[in-house]
């Protein structure tokens, strides 16, 4: 049901934002989203053939240095999508640690969504929870975001980029092409997909775009498949204020399972963004000179657990508890930890709606004819350590042919000694760029 727009917020939408992020690199996290497209034999050379070897769209606006006001509905829906993914997957791995990207996740379902039609198109718009906008006011949303996000700090990087790699011997519809190109800034490509090395191509474009964090994302291609679509974020963020190396030391933490690690963990004291009720502690760590970007940690209280505080972990929450933080004296005492994390997120999606993008019933035909998605996989790195925070996300798509505030008066002491959750924010915007439950620290 489309909501009733004003003609201010239409004109806002609709502006066009083609904007190339620098690649500068600090303490760093990073995701990329593959997608691959599968589609059938039959398809054919012609004019229509996306432009090989093509890193820029077509037209290119120029940044726009004044501070970009993401639309509110737009905004929600991004944090509702994350934590509606995430808790599907807490699902099957709620004892194992997990980092996801969503952000990384659902930029790549917006190039896809480009080439979905019909009741496919609505069902990829219920899962990113996008109904009520328009194809022009998606991708011009995304835009936007991706402007706002460059350039976010002296001492801290987000990189974002995309690309597309279609089979040599297909052809794409051109506005599905144009519109990646004009609103993502992804860069296309040609390849013979029946050549052996071409997935050491794509594989090259991933670690170049993920500083080395993650180093591939395709093995062998598959006949079938006309296109990947990869999405690649790159954050790196030293702390605002960096922790001591010589107060790192090893301490106890306690598993789920009732053992206990000895790990090392880093120590500070100071004032910070701090959020305590009666379940849970939470602190959030600042990154680089203006604390725009932070790491949030929610530590369950010792009369509680991980379980029972994802019962409480919604969109609806997360944004009632992000208004609640305030500054506060305290001390601080967390894991240095790094872990790389993968899945495969077909049956995630298809529980929020996208089960129809997987069957022969999908339509992509604004894409190409006789197109499906076969799979979407997702791959992060992570490292948090005394300079600040490094990760890396991959998410890869393919698609097939078909067959209340704590007085402040003491100093809050929070020891981060149990599994715990963590986020990393674009504090203005209010982008989830990486998100991640810690068992068991590494």
């Amino acid at each position: 049901m489309k909501r009733k727009l004003s003609n201010a917020r239409q004109n806002f939408l609709q502006r066009r934002y083609a904007v190339s992020l620098g690649r500068r690199y600090v303490v760093a996290a990073a995701g990329v989203m593959l997608m691959s497209v599968i589609g059938c034999s039959q398809l054919s050379n012609s004019n229509n053939k996306a432009l090989a070897e093509s890193p820029l769209p077509q037209s290119e606006l120029p940044m726009q240095k004044k501070t970009v006001l993401l639309d509110a509905f737009f905004v929600s829906a991004n944090i509702k999508f994350s934590f509606n993914l995430f808790s599907q997957l807490l699902i099957g791995d709620r004892n194992k640690n997990i980092f996801v990207s969503p952000s990384s996740i659902a930029l790549a379902l917006a190039m896809t969504y480009n080439g979905a039609s019909g009741s496919t198109q609505e069902a990829m718009a219920k899962a990113l929870e996008l109904q009520g906008m328009n194809l022009q006011q998606i991708n011009s949303s995304y835009a936007e975001l991706k402007a706002s996000l460059k350039n976010l700090d002296p001492k801290v990087t987000l990189n974002i980029a995309n690309s597309l790699w279609v089979n040599q011997n297909v052809s794409l519809k051109p506005n599905f092409i144009q519109n990646n190109q004009d609103f993502y800034q992804a860069r296309v490509t040609n390849l013979n997909f029946a050549d052996t090395d071409t997935p050491s191509k794509i594989n090259n474009w991933v670690k170049e775009n993920t500083q080395g964090k993650i180093d591939k994302i395709v093995d062998n291609i598959d006949p079938n498949k006309v296109l990947f679509l990869l999405n690649a974020i790159y954050f790196k963020g030293n702390w605002t204020r960096e922790f001591e190396k010589d107060k790192t030391a090893p301490f106890d933490f306690y598993l789920s399972s009732g053992q206990i690690k000895q790990h090392p963990m880093m120590s500070q004291s100071g004032e910070y963004e701090y959020y305590e009720t009666e379940n849970f502690q939470a602190v959030s760590l600042p990154y680089g000179e203006n604390a725009r970007t932070s790491f949030y940690i929610f530590l369950p209280k010792q009369n509680s657990n991980l379980n029972s505080f994802y019962e409480k972990l919604n969109a609806v929450n997360w944004e009632k508890w992000m208004s609640q933080f305030s500054k506060r004296e305290g001390f601080v005492r967390l894991p240095r930890f790094k872990m790389n994390y993968e899945t495969t997120l077909n049956d995630a999606l298809s529980v929020l709606g996208m089960e129809e993008v997987f069957s022969d019933n999908a339509n992509f035909s604004a894409m190409g004819a006789d197109l499906k998605i076969s799979e979407v996989k997702h791959k992060t790195f992570v490292e948090v350590n005394e300079e600040g925070t490094e990760a890396a996300a991959i998410t890869s798509i393919g698609v097939r042919a078909m067959s209340a505030i704590i007085p402040t008066q003491k100093p809050f002491r929070m020891i981060v000694n149990r599994p715990f959750f963590c986020a990393i924010r674009d504090n203005q915007t209010q982008t989830i760029l990486f998100m991640g439950s810690i068992v068991e620290p590494v």
